[in-house]
């Protein structure tokens, strides 16, 4: 039962956060595939081994084990950025891989373990090529693959082996500790790019938001900038006009009175420019904003272009905000908008998309901000917002609003 709810709560998370765990766990069980090698090895020679050389041996291969999971789970935060490098940790690590590298060989040369035990040093050096890399540059890296791989050929050759064979053994465990080492250290670097990109898509909400306040305040300053230093001039020339020619200074502040009106419908303008979006303008630019995001993004727009101007403005309102937090909250790979009327006439809007909605989209404070925002706007022309969760586990936004008579 917790592992189900275990599962769900991974499942309504983030495709980075789930990304990041596929990748962790991935490399745990490189670790459980070594051990699951090694203890075939050790249950193949038990047979022919002293009980108590056999019970030493695996305590020091099985620890060496857990010590290698520990690292992958501290090197990996390390290589993210997450923490600093697990010195300590290391230093534990590296004195535990020389005990699973000569505690089989001891234990042949001692008699208490057949021939066949050397594969546990050569599993041993290979992975432990593996959680080691994450925590040194790529040189260092490179290093750490060939001395497990020469310590084993020089095993091979001190037990017996001929030298050739020595060298065939140095270099296939060489080689399988690249692997090992490459895998681990992609899986790394692509967890690092996947945390970069997804900076990137926050920073490039940030820049949108700040880019639309921009626009604003530069619009704001175009209209009121002229205006403002006309009704500054005219009233200090109507207050030396009323000590001279009072019929003068009247019409001077009639000017004024005029003006400031003008300002006033020039602002009501801006603001409704601001706040009120054009529905066909915002389904065309959610499909390239969401499609730049990486999103696939698909429009059904059914007479959409006919519906009544009040109705396609809080329409594509609910169209700018649902864009937005699917952008800013949601982790989305697919969007889907499908515009229809009914035949009682109501217009409905659908935004459906797979990514996971963040609390805090559903009731953002402030006049005009978020789900509560968008209800209070549907609900002025008779309509309704309601957001929910879908078939599939989607996230599916729908506003209806009243369109007049059917067509």
């Amino acid at each position: 039962m917790v592992t189900f709810r275990r599962l769900e709560g991974l499942r309504r998370t983030s495709q980075r956060a789930r990304f990041h765990h596929y990748v962790a766990w991935s490399l745990y069980v490189i670790g459980l595939t070594n051990a699951v090698l090694v203890g075939t090895v050790l249950i193949r020679v038990a047979g022919e081994s002293d009980a108590a050389t056999l019970a030493a041996v695996s305590t020091v291969v099985g620890g060496q084990l857990v010590l290698g999971l520990a690292l992958t789970r501290t090197a990996l935060r390390y290589y993210l950025g997450g923490q600093d490098r697990p010195g300590r940790l290391l230093a534990v690590y590296y004195a535990a891989t020389a005990a699973t590298l000569v505690a089989p060989v001891l234990a042949e040369a001692a008699g208490g373990m057949p021939e066949e035990g050397r594969a546990i040093a050569v599993y041993q050096a290979v992975y432990c090529a593996g959680p080691a890399v994450l925590a040194w540059p790529l040189r260092r890296a490179t290093a750490i693959c060939a001395a497990p791989a020469a310590a084993c050929a020089i095993g091979a050759v001190a037990l017996g082996a001929p030298l050739l064979a020595g060298l065939v053994i140095g270099v296939a465990t060489a080689a399988g500790a690249a692997v090992c080492g490459a895998a681990f250290r992609t899986s790394a670097w692509t967890l690092k790019v996947v945390d970069r990109l997804d900076a990137a898509r926050e920073t490039e909400a940030r820049l949108a938001v700040a880019e639309e306040r921009l626009r604003f305040g530069r619009d704001l300053h175009d209209v009121l900038g002229r205006n403002l230093s006309v009704i500054a001039l005219k009233s200090e020339l109507a207050a030396q006009l009323l000590q001279r020619d009072r019929g003068a200074a009247l019409d001077e502040m009639a000017e004024v009175q005029r003006i400031a009106r003008d300002s006033q419908r020039e602002i009501r303008e801006v603001v409704r420019g601001y706040r009120r979006a054009d529905l066909h303008a915002e389904l065309v630019g959610a499909r390239g904003v969401l499609q730049a995001a990486g999103i696939t993004c698909r429009i059904e727009d059914r007479h959409g272009e006919r519906l009544p101007e009040p109705v396609q403005s809080a329409l594509g309102w609910v169209v700018r905000e649902g864009t937005t937090n699917v952008l800013r909250h949601a982790d989305a790979g697919w969007c889907t908008v499908r515009l229809r009327r009914l035949a009682d006439g109501e217009a409905v809007l659908e935004m459906e998309n797979d990514g996971v909605l963040a609390e805090g989209a559903q009731d953002s404070p402030g006049g005009g901000m978020g789900l509560a925002g968008l209800r209070e706007r549907v609900a002025a022309l008779g309509g309704s917002l309601r957001a929910e969760r879908g078939a599939g586990g989607a996230f599916l936004l729908t506003a209806r609003v009243p369109a007049g008579g059917a067509e």
